[in-house]
C-alpha cells in the first residue's frame, strides 16, 4: 500500500508520548455499542500512552483506492463498496487492519472486530494486552446518539444536552453549521443497536477469558470513565 492504514499521529510524536508514559506500549482493544464513548476514550488512551489509535473507518478512508482485485471480491477497490453504501467484505477489512497493526509495538484498536470471523482473524495478527468493554444502558445510548450534532465542515461532535456549543447550531472550532446525521434519528439508532446485539455483542464472549479483560461502567461522566479506563490499562498492560 502506498499509504499506511489508519495512521493519524506522526511516528516521532508517538515515540515521544510513549517515553512520557514510562515506556509502556500497551496493545489495547476497546469494545462496546455505538454511543458508548469508544472514540473519546480511545483518543485519550492514544495520547496518554503514546500509541496509535487505529479505527476501521480511518483505515478504509486511507485506502479507498487500494487494489483488491486479487481477493476475488465483487469490486476492485474498497472505495467502490463505500461509494455504493455496501459493506466492505471482511477479507478486505481484515487486510486493512492487519496493515495498520503491522509492526506496531502498541495501539488502541477501535471498531474492530465486529463479528466472530474478524475476531479470529485478529488472533492471527497480534497478541492483545488489554480488552476493555464499555457497558452503557440501551436507553442512555439512544439519548446520546439521537442528541448528537456534528459540524458539517470539521466533523466536531456536540450534544444537545451534554456538550452544547457556545452558539446554538454553530461549531466552536470552525464556525460551521451543526447537523444531525441521518443515522442518528431514533429509528436508525435502534436499528444500529439491534445489529450490534446480533453481530458484535457475541464477540465479547470470545474475550471473556482473556487475562486482560475488563468491563468498564460507561454510564458515568467521561472523566470518570477515563479514570477507570486508565487504571485498567495500567493494571493489566
Amino acid at each position: 500500500m502506498s499509504e499506511r492504514a489508519g495512521v493519524g499521529v506522526e511516528n516521532d510524536t508517538i515515540k515521544r508520548r510513549c517515553a512520557e508514559a514510562g515506556g509502556m506500549n500497551p496493545k489495547i482493544l476497546i469494545l462496546g455499542p455505538p454511543g458508548a464513548g469508544k472514540g473519546t476514550q480511545s483518543g485519550r488512551l492514544a495520547d496518554e500512552f503514546g500509541v496509535e489509535h487505529v479505527t476501521t473507518g480511518d483505515a478504509l478512508r486511507a485506502n479507498k483506492e487500494m487494489d483488491i482485485s486479487d481477493m476475488d471480491t465483487e469490486y476492485d477497490t474498497p472505495g467502490e463498496y463505500m461509494d455504493r453504501g455496501d459493506l466492505v467484505p471482511d477479507v478486505v477489512v481484515d487486510a486493512m487492519v492487519g496493515e495498520a497493526l503491522d509492526g506496531r509495538e502498541g495501539f488502541v484498536l477501535d471498531g474492530y472486530p465486529r463479528n466472530g470471523d474478524q475476531a479470529e482473524a485478529l488472533k492471527d495478527m497480534t497478541d492483545l494486552d488489554v480488552v476493555l468493554v464499555l457497558d452503557v444502558p440501551e436507553e442512555e445510548l439512544v439519548d446520546r446518539l439521537t442528541g448528537r450534532r456534528v459540524c458539517e465542515d470539521c466533523g466536531t461532535n456536540y450534544h444537545v444536552e451534554f456538550n452544547q456549543p457556545e452558539e446554538a447550531g454553530v461549531c466552536d472550532e470552525c464556525g460551521g453549521d451543526l447537523y444531525q446525521r441521518e443515522d442518528d434519528d431514533e429509528e436508525s439508532v435502534r436499528n444500529r443497536l439491534s445489529v450490534y446485539h446480533d453481530n458484535t455483542e457475541p464477540v465479547l464472549e470470545l474475550y471473556a477469558d482473556h487475562d486482560g479483560y475488563v468491563e468498564i461502567d460507561g454510564d458515568q461522566a467521561p472523566d470518570e470513565v477515563w479514570e477507570d479506563v486508565k487504571a485498567a490499562v495500567e493494571a493489566e498492560a
